[in-house]
Order: structure tokens, then C-alpha cells, then sequence
């Protein structure tokens, strides 16, 4: 057996490795409960956003799973301009595909919130909005806009001359983006439905 003075002087010598032994095992905790909240923050994040409906389904729900064929308004320099004026940057394509019957419309349009699209579907009827519905939202901030809370707002908005919404609609802390983009989208189809209006149904 170890003498008294020698049992101290081994004890001492292990009591710094004993302390490190204590205090990593509680780091490792702690890195545990850190990653496993951290991988929650993302799994939530990754729930929250996503493919909230297919654009078919959406336009099916619309027309009451009758709706009608889709239809192509190609861009002219006049339309081009004005879609430029909201969005604040070139809109890329010659198109957009519609659908219309009597003074109803359906436009699915896209518009970047901070990185990435926001697929969107809006219904215009007898120039109005009566329905915004996000299908898709792909980034990890801002998917709050998906709510009705906030796409009720735009219910009964009217395009002003100057481009702007006849409404305001509130702003969500953290979503600036997405808000914005929502509301240039609303502007987009409220125009667009303006013209296809003037144009004669066949």
C-alpha cells in the first residue's frame, strides 16, 4: 500500500487531469444540446418552407376543377417597361401564361425575395385581387408570408396609375424580402390582367 505522503502527492498529481476529464465531459455535453438544437432551428426551417401547393392544383381549386386552357400573353415593349418601373430590374420572360374566363384571371408568377423565386399564384377578378396564395417558397427567412394573415391583405387591391397598390399592406419583421416581393407580383398580374381585359375574348 502507498503511504500516506505518497497517496497525496499521486492524488494531487491527478487531480488536474480528473478536473480536464470533468469539465470535457461536460463541453461534450453542451456541443450535444447545441447541435441537437441547432439541428432543430434547421429542420424547422426546412418544414417551414417548401412546395405549399402544385400551380395545377391551385388553378384547379380556382375554376372549381374546371378550368379553362391556358392562354399566352406575349410581352411588348410597352408591357416590358411597365413590368421593369415595379420590379425595379428587367423581367427575363417573353410571356406569361394565364387563365381567364369572363373577368377572372390566374397568373403564376415568380420574383426573387433574397436569393431565390417565390412561385406565387394570384387571382384577379373584374380587376381586383380576390385570392394570393404562395405555392412555393424556397429560402430559409421569410416564409411567413405564406399565411393567410398576410396574403389576406391583398383582397380587394386595385392597381393605381403610378403602379402602386390602392392598399397597404403590412410589413413582417424578418420578411421584408418576401413581402416586397409578394407585393410587386400583385402589381405584375393586376397589370397584366389589365391588358388582357382590353383585349376581346375568344
Amino acid at each position: 500500500m502507498l503511504q500516506t505522503g505518497k497517496a497525496r502527492e499521486v492524488i494531487f498529481m491527478c487531480l488536474p487531469f480528473f478536473a480536464f476529464t470533468v469539465k470535457f465531459a461536460a463541453m461534450k455535453k453542451h456541443l450535444k444540446l447545441l447541435t441537437l438544437l441547432l439541428t432543430s432551428m434547421y429542420s424547422l426551417a426546412a418544414i417551414a418552407g417548401g412546395v405549399y401547393q402544385q400551380p395545377a392544383d391551385f388553378i384547379n381549386d380556382v375554376f372549381n376543377n374546371n378550368p379553362p386552357k391556358a392562354k399566352v400573353l406575349w410581352l411588348d415593349k410597352t408591357l416590358k417597361k411597365q413590368i421593369t418601373a415595379i420590379l425595379n430590374h428587367r423581367y427575363k420572360s417573353l410571356r406569361a401564361r394565364y387563365w381567364q374566363q369572363d373577368k377572372k384571371s390566374v397568373w403564376i408568377l415568380e420574383e426573387i425575395g433574397k436569393e431565390k423565386p417565390i412561385t406565387t399564384g394570384i387571382v384577379v377578378n373584374d380587376g381586383h385581387i380576390e385570392k394570393v396564395k404562395v405555392l412555393e417558397f424556397r429560402e430559409s427567412r421569410g416564409w411567413e408570408i405564406r399565411h393567410d394573415f398576410f396574403t389576406d391583405q391583398f383582397k380587394q387591391a386595385k392597381l393605381k396609375d403610378d403602379y402602386q397598390l390602392n392598399k397597404t399592406i403590412d410589413n413582417i419583421s424578418g420578411a421584408t424580402l418576401s413581402v416586397r416581393a409578394i407585393k410587386k407580383l400583385a402589381k405584375i398580374a393586376l397589370l397584366l390582367d389589365q391588358h388582357i381585359q382590353q383585349i376581346p375574348v375568344k
